[in-house]
């Protein structure tokens, strides 16, 4: 691998780690700045076992606060995505891939800009269930192509007003059970090469540790200090990786 993809993956890593520890939304920095260097796929593959990891701590923490219904009918519409997003990888070219991922990127980052400056995007408190699985839907196809499952899980979980444990285990649990099930579209994918889960396992020590940094951390530094910049560079990234594709 090139010095390029190490220095990404040190950051991207350290993002995801910072984000698992409190600091919610950095993670979604990650693939997009891992595929400037290497393959979308194989970057996400390559991340994959890395979040599964940070995973464990998650549900472990908050495994007695979960929402059912909410998982209920959000995992099946989650199945649906990563069904087409898998199927969108694996039948259309390398650049189309490259080119949503930065698509997602921009999006995530607007979204995220636009809800720090008290936007908000509005669903009924208590929409119906179907309205959960579409969102499923959308959460599963962004997950399995870049790991941004977060705001359309978020559009929809948010207006329910969760007690903040069951709003932290429920999501935990989602994205823990989602990543699980990304695993049969990678692996059909062909993605999980050796070379790809020894680059995983070199990686996992410092999910581990900038985890519980992010713990520590999320209680002494305000996080408002570090989104806006993250979510300014997600903008920039996602903008680079769309161009790429064009060319």
């Amino acid at each position: 691998m090139p010095i390029a993809f190490w220095i990404a993956a040190t950051v991207a890593v350290t993002m995801l780690g910072l984000s698992k520890g409190g600091f919610a939304g950095m993670g979604a920095l990650a693939l997009p700045l891992i595929a400037l260097t290497i393959s979308p796929v194989q970057a996400a593959a390559i991340l994959l076992p890395v979040l599964m990891v940070q995973d464990v701590v998650g549900v472990w923490a908050f495994r007695h606060s979960w929402d059912g219904f909410v998982l209920g009918w959000m995992l099946p519409g989650s199945i649906i995505g990563i069904a087409l997003a898998w199927a969108f990888a694996a039948y259309v070219p390398e650049s189309a891939v490259l080119g949503l991922v930065g698509a997602i990127s921009i999006l995530f980052g607007c979204y995220r800009l636009w809800l720090d400056r008290g936007g908000a995007i509005r669903t009924p408190a208590r929409s119906p269930g179907w309205v959960g699985t579409l969102l499923g839907i959308a959460s599963g196809f962004t997950s399995q192509i870049a790991h941004a499952g977060q705001p359309p899980f978020q559009i929809w979980v948010l207006p329910r007003r969760l007690p903040r444990d069951t709003l932290v285990g429920t999501t935990a649990i989602f994205f823990a059970a989602t990543n699980w099930l990304k695993v049969p579209a990678y692996y059909a994918l062909g993605q999980f090469t050796r070379a790809n889960l020894t680059i995983a396992a070199m990686l996992v020590p410092l999910a581990i540790a900038t985890t519980l940094a992010g713990v520590w951390l999320v209680r002494r530094v305000p996080a408002e200090r570090f989104y806006t910049a993250i979510y300014v560079l997600m903008v920039l990234v996602g903008g680079k990786l769309v161009w790429d594709s064009l060319l």
